[in-house]
């Protein structure tokens, strides 16, 4: 944007707006510590832009022609709500005119990984059954138990297969640890009749997968789990469901591809998809291409000052365009949610590179009139296996096609305060896209940008 000229007046009175916006000069400096997978501060902010001011100029105009309270802000990946009722956090949802979430819907897919499973099991039914006895046992990995996703998608295993139970009005979604007789009140035998004979179907095990240092999701504690189960029940697992790719892929990987046990699990990961040749199940696609895209579109829009659909649902000037088949826009909720599509060996290699980017959004905007922008992004945890290997190369070549400058910071994926510590300086931001560690935290971040 190019620099107004101001009267001497509104001079002094933007430079006491900038001594202000500068008291975050104690916090400790935006790459100390820093685990991020890749910083792409060196990136010069004005290339090929119609801005000429000089890069000082440009960030004494990110902070001081827009308070930081008011820029734009995308939450992606975990959306802000009560992690213990699912309850969404409307408050960080609208928290400017400028705010939105990114993500997927998380019931559609539930469903969807569901009834793979229980189609699996139906077309297989003559040889999934390893030990005879009549009962399709299934262990579950959970993800983590206080994340909405990961409670939609074991809701979504124990309604296809008939073991949910309700609790509150919902099905439960606690993990039931051991199960082999069936007794658990977390969960009921299910069953599935095929060609007129009727089989048990029951959760043999499951488990929160939360490393000792406080990681969720972790795959190696998925595999060591796997491992103890299957010391115990042996050929009493039939099956074995995950809540992602990346604990998915660990239990493959330790036990059930050299024992031939189908294994599904969640993301599309590369590694997950390629499996599907060796014996994986099958795993659901959320569309990342299609979420990344939206995660950058909607602070470009807000940057650009548009419409908030362009190049969403109505094209913009180079023909980006989503068609209705891949996205809904819950507007209550502000909320863009990419639709999932499952992968199975009957389409797998549609989906083996899951960092290529969705060819109808994949039009490289004009500089001239979308000048290039800072923006700070944070993934939750630099190790998470759908985060770095999917979600953040998809967010890289995007960047680029919307001419956004990307700062990306790696987190721990166990404290919050990894990742704000290195948001030290938001006045030097445009925009801002949060992937928290829990969904309760939002707060910890709309205080900084509150300052």
């Amino acid at each position: 944007m190019k620099r107004k000229l101001f009267s001497m007046t509104m001079a002094v009175i933007m430079g006491l707006s900038l001594a202000a916006c500068g008291s975050g000069g104690d916090q400790k400096p935006a790459d100390e510590g820093n685990t991020a997978v890749e910083d792409k501060t060196d990136a010069p902010s004005d290339e090929g832009s119609s801005d000429e001011s000089t890069p000082a100029e440009s960030d004494d105009s990110a902070s001081g022609e827009v308070a930081n309270k008011d820029k734009p802000l995308v939450w992606f990946n975990r959306q802000p709500s009560n992690s213990s009722t699912g309850e969404l956090d409307m408050a960080a949802l609208s928290f400017n005119n400028n705010t939105y979430y990114v993500g997927f819907d998380a019931n559609q897919g539930a469903e969807l990984q569901g009834t793979m499973v229980k189609e699996y099991i139906e077309a297989n039914i003559d040889s999934i059954d390893r030990n005879g006895d009549g009962v399709i046992g299934y262990v579950l990995a959970i993800g983590d138990i206080g994340h909405n996703d990961s409670i939609a998608r074991t809701r979504g295993i124990r309604k296809a297969l008939g073991t949910a139970v309700e609790k509150d009005g919902d099905i439960n979604s606690d993990p039931v640890g051991t199960n082999t007789d069936g007794s658990a009140s977390a969960v009921q035998d299910g069953s599935i009749e095929v060609g007129g004979k009727t089989y048990v179907v029951r959760e043999l095990a499951s488990q929160e997968m939360k490393n000792s240092a406080g990681a969720t999701w972790d795959a190696a504690t998925a595999g060591n789990a796997i491992g103890t189960w299957s010391s115990s029940f042996g050929d009493s697992i039939d099956v074995i469901a995950s809540n992602n790719d990346g604990m998915g892929m660990s239990m493959f990987n330790a036990w059930s591809k050299d024992n031939n046990v189908p294994t599904f699990g969640y993301d599309a990961n590369s590694d997950a998809v390629a499996a599907i040749a060796e014996g994986y199940g099958g795993t659901i696609s959320q569309h990342a291409d299609v979420q990344a895209y939206l995660t950058l579109r909607v602070l470009r829009n807000a940057l650009d000052g548009v419409d908030i659909d362009t190049g969403i649902g109505t094209a913009d000037e180079a023909g980006n365009t989503l068609s209705e088949d891949v996205f809904v826009y819950n507007e209550e909720q502000r909320s863009y949610y990419a639709l999932n599509v499952a992968v199975t060996s009957e389409n797998y290699k549609d989906f083996t590179d899951s960092t290529k980017i969705y060819e109808p959004v994949s039009k490289q905007l004009d500089a001239g009139a979308h000048p290039s922008k800072k923006v700070w992004l944070n993934i939750y945890n630099a190790s998470d296996n759908f985060l770095s290997s999917t979600y953040q190369p998809l967010l890289q070549n995007y960047d680029d096609i919307l001419n956004l400058e990307v700062d990306y910071i790696g987190g721990d994926g166990q404290t919050e305060s990894n990742i704000t510590n290195r948001l030290g300086n938001p006045g030097q931001y445009d925009a801002f896209a949060i992937n928290m560690v829990k969904t309760d935290n939002a707060a910890s971040y709309t205080a900084l940008l509150n300052q």
